[in-house]
């Protein structure tokens, strides 16, 4: 084609440019232009704190990746990037309107707080598509209030697929996700985060989440673990007969991943940056979420050498993931000794949850129970330890409910996918590995045995 026929085009976008430009820098109507600071730095707060936690989501496939066996790794990749996308639609479709508001439309609504979240008007209007500049400028741009909240919930399901790698069928997985995206996840979410009576009946307090997502992904993995059992030949003759993973490399790659991502998690958490005091919170919050990681890894390094005479890499890791659950629920209040602290009691909490699943033969490929639930229930009552705001009745009364509710829920959605699908590859196909059997391709396929 001859470039004069473009000649015209490109002048009228040329000209077109600096109407763009100026429509973008005129003041929103009705709006205090002294306010303008305050959102952008809110908004930004969100944004990056988002992408960070986004971030985790390629953490939590590496790690994953590294863990399970060579034969296995594309099956996890393949679940890890699914479930990020299930969980990016399903949360918007219905999660995010049940999640938030729990005001005038929730059931159970009153001043006392309510029980479930209602689907707005129009879903369009949960992320303010279609809305006029003004309605969406207040404390923060809705857009980036819904993005943060969607990487929350997507950290949640990714949770569940490390403890079932291995022999689970990759669509019942995914419709599990569907529903814990959709519904389990946002629904108890809103009795904290979303005005509900957890928050107002009882005072719970859980700043970022170690109970509203490491722990609700925690028993979600559970059900699904005791409902879909060990993997074939790891639980033999009264012994535990360990499975290696492929790449230890990746699996530590995928901890420094979730480690960056974790400042997001809880510095964004803050909710709020357009002030000094709010700028120092989040400063504070980071330091906390390293040093409690520093704490967990050096805690399993040490035990893992004290009680096996080696010290074991994937404790270590999964130490210092422990350590960061553990300071998720208060990165604030602690100093930056309580911090460690806290982050290592964690680590050596995991070191001796991993061999007390072994002995109840329940078989976690990742050790995501361990990290999330354990040490999310632990971080949970640690607030209490800095922050006399909580109370441990309040606490332990919403750590029961929460676990109660997701435990029961998700083990009803695992039954009926076990009766109506199967959830559970065959045993020939498990001992193949996943990757040829249900995928027909191999993550290594020049280093694969004969």
């Amino acid at each position: 084609m001859k470039l004069n026929k473009f000649i015209p085009a490109i002048a009228g976008a040329a000209i077109a440019l600096p109407a763009i430009a100026l429509a973008q820098e005129e003041a929103v109507p009705g709006v205090d232009a002294s306010t303008d600071s305050i959102f952008i730095l809110n908004t930004l707060l969100f944004l990056i704190g988002g992408f960070l936690v986004m971030w985790m989501a390629a953490g939590f496939a590496m790690l994953e990746a590294g863990l399970v066996r060579q034969k296995n790794v594309t099956m996890q990749l393949t679940k890890n990037v699914a479930l990020f996308s299930l969980a990016a639609i399903f949360y918007y479709l219905i999660g995010y309107n049940l999640m938030y508001p729990l005001g005038s439309w929730s059931i159970g609504s009153d001043e006392t707080g309510g029980y479930l979240g209602a689907f707005g008007p129009a879903v369009l209007e949960a992320v303010g598509i279609g809305r006029d500049a003004a309605d969406d400028y207040g404390y923060a741009s809705t857009g980036s209030d819904f993005f943060f909240q969607l990487m929350f919930c997507a950290t949640t399901a990714s949770i569940v697929s490390g403890t079932l790698a291995e022999r689970i069928k990759l669509w019942p997985f995914l419709i599990f996700t569907i529903v814990l995206t959709a519904l389990i996840y946002p629904i108890q979410a809103s009795w904290k985060w979303g005005g509900g009576f957890l928050d107002s009946q009882y005072g719970f307090l859980d700043f970022a989440g170690s109970t509203v997502v490491h722990s609700v992904g925690g028993w979600a993995a559970l059900a699904g673990a005791l409902i879909l059992g060990p993997r074939i030949g790891k639980y033999k003759d009264g012994r535990v007969h360990p499975y290696p993973g492929s790449n230890l490399s990746l699996a530590t790659l995928g901890t420094f991943i979730l480690w960056l991502g974790w400042f997001g998690f809880n510095g964004g958490s803050q909710l709020a940056m357009g002030t000094v005091g709010d700028a120092a919170d989040v400063s504070r919050i980071f330091a906390n979420t390293n040093t409690a990681a520093a704490g967990g890894a050096i805690a399993a390094l040490i035990m893992t050498q004290v009680m096996y005479g080696k010290v074991d890499l994937t404790m270590v890791l999964n130490g210092a993931l422990a350590g960061l659950v553990s300071i998720t629920a208060e990165p604030l209040t602690p100093s930056l000794g309580a911090a460690t602290l806290i982050g290592a009691v964690g680590g050596v909490l995991i070191v001796f949850a991993v061999p007390m699943l072994d002995k109840m033969k329940i078989d976690d490929v990742v050790g995501a129970i361990p990290v999330h639930l354990v040490c999310g229930i632990w971080g949970t009552l640690a607030v209490c330890l800095t922050n006399s705001d909580a109370s441990f009745f309040g606490q332990i009364i919403s750590i029961i409910i929460v676990g109660v509710f997701v435990f029961v829920v998700s083990a009803v959605v695992w039954f009926i996918l076990k009766a109506t699908m199967g959830i559970r590859v065959p045993e020939e196909d498990e001992i193949t590995g996943l990757d040829m059997a249900e995928l027909g391709m191999e993550a290594y396929p020049e280093f694969a045995k004969g």
